[in-house]
């Protein structure tokens, strides 16, 4: 220590033999526990704050873990809830499918076609409510995206790339394809 040093005491240095000039006071050894106190305190202050710190970031992690379960039980529940709400109204379509098939033997065709369509209408309904839409492109410009091209029939009634019959409608669910319309796009003749 030097006599910069505020825990320096020169009256407790033991001085220096007067006959070398070289030699430094050597200091008591107690005289350095007041530093060492200090650092002692500094260092357990330290080790608290970072054992404080490492509990809260311990908390914060299984927060976050509990979020991302309770998130996914709520997507997982969204899901079961959806489909559920589409079974309850395919339902009253499959009833009526039933009892076509039950009384086809014995009903007349007339029946049979106003049972069709109105089990077609129960459909349409719950597609509708479930936000699934048809898609029939005819006498539309064909898009890969959004179309299938089964056949590409040469014709000069219709511009080249144009859908000219609709196969099969396609499907849409709340913006997203669910499955494309299968159609006949028109070419150039020749």
């Amino acid at each position: 220590m030097s006599s910069h040093d505020p825990q320096f005491d020169p009256s407790r240095a033991t001085p220096p033999p007067a006959d070398d000039p070289e030699a430094t006071a050597v200091l008591p050894e107690n005289s350095l526990r007041p530093g060492v106190a200090a650092l002692e305190k500094a260092l357990a202050e330290a080790t608290a704050k970072a054992d404080e710190n490492f509990a809260l970031y311990v908390r914060a992690l299984a927060e976050v873990d509990n979020v991302r379960k309770r998130t996914a039980r709520d997507v997982e529940q969204a899901a079961r809830s959806g489909v559920e709400k589409l079974a309850q109204e395919l339902l009253p379509a499959m009833d009526s499918f039933e009892m076509a098939a039950a009384a086809g033997a014995n009903a007349d065709a007339r029946s049979l076609l106003e049972g069709q369509a109105a089990t077609l209408r129960l459909l349409q309904k719950a597609f509708e409510k479930a936000g699934i839409q048809a898609v029939d492109p005819t006498g539309q410009p064909f898009d890969p995206e959004r179309h299938e091209a089964m056949v590409a029939q040469p014709t000069a009634d219709a511009p080249p790339d144009t859908v000219l019959q609709t196969i099969q409608k396609g499907y849409v669910l709340q913006g997203r394809l669910l499955r494309p319309a299968r159609v006949i796009v028109a070419r150039a003749p020749g």
